[in-house]
């Protein structure tokens, strides 16, 4: 199997102000993360480091003006003053040369929080996206971070809507096609603080060659060569993993009814931790790869 060449970082938000499409709120927190480590972990994996050019989209947010000062102010906290920030708004936006040109020139590039159909609708399809694509898969020093629906909209499965309350009932979430940096995973964000764990497990259970990962708040996944994962940030990263699933009745059941489904594999990954896609195996220490957990099985 060919993985791709770049890297990935998923963060599972906290700092985004977008909608929260669950109530069809506009949430202005504090953009605090960089404090914990997770922007300056973009910076350090970055080619050039604070030198390194990094554009920020802001596509998904409905505020993003305010979205990419946040974003100027917290990597400038950190030394980076090598920032460009993208309102592309629509299709027609996604197809101007400046921007092509600068995403295929750029070291970094951050998808900031929102609606994730935003990204989808505004990309699918686009040499912007194709651009992006190319470069994830060819260049070793390119890296794509986003957080909350930046993250999510990073697989090629996207959930884009789902109350968690009624996640457990056939047809409550609802999954399309994201940007396709990454096939055979499933993305969710504000996984604890939100409750989403019934969410990303129906997306699993309708999509069992699919592992699902659940971000936490001031939490990521870096993801190298698309296959080596390793959790960043304060908090946690569950992945659910749904590739020896036994009893799955959510084809035979009418819509509204709770679904059942028999072995779900469960991990929880705190910083550090890490996980083997190709393998589908839990690494104590994701810097020494398969090779502790090898030791773990003999012992």
């Amino acid at each position: 199997m060919d993985f791709a060449k770049g890297k990935l970082i998923a963060i599972g938000g906290a700092e985004d102000k977008g909608t929260d499409l669950e109530k069809g709120e506009i949430h202005r927190n504090n953009l605090n993360f960089f404090e914990l480590g997770i922007l300056r972990r973009i910076v350090e994996e970055a080619a050039k480091g604070p030198l390194s050019r990094i554009e920020v989209i802001t596509t998904a947010s409905m505020i993003p003006y305010e979205v990419g000062d946040n974003y100027l102010n917290a990597f400038g906290k950190i030394g980076c003053t090598n920032i460009g920030i993208m309102h592309i708004r629509n299709r027609a936006d996604a197809s101007e040369t400046e921007y092509i040109d600068r995403i295929n020139q750029c070291d970094v590039v951050m998808f900031s929080g929102g609606n994730q159909l935003r990204l989808s609708s505004t990309f699918g399809g686009t040499k912007f996206l194709q651009d992006l694509l190319k470069r994830y898969h060819a260049d070793a020093e390119f890296l794509v971070a986003g957080t909350s629906a930046g993250a999510m909209a990073m697989s090629n499965t996207m959930i884009y809507e789902g109350n968690a309350t009624r996640a457990h009932l056939k047809g409550e979430v609802k999954i399309t096609t994201g940007l396709g940096f990454m096939d055979d995973v499933i993305f969710d964000s504000h996984f604890e603080k939100r409750g989403r764990f019934g969410r990303l497990a129906q997306a699993v259970t309708t999509n069992p060659s699919c592992i699902g990962i659940g971000l936490g708040e001031d939490t990521g996944m870096l993801i190298k060569d698309g296959n080596h994962f390793e959790a960043v940030g304060s908090g946690c990263v569950v992945i659910i993993d749904g590739h020896e699933v036994v009893h799955n009745n959510i084809a035979d059941i009418p819509e509204g009814n709770p679904f059942s489904v028999e072995n779900l594999k469960v991990h929880f990954c705190e910083k550090g931790n890490g996980y083997d896609l190709n393998e589908r195996r839990f690494l104590m220490e994701a810097s020494k790869g398969s090779v502790i957990r090898k030791q773990v099985d003999v012992e």
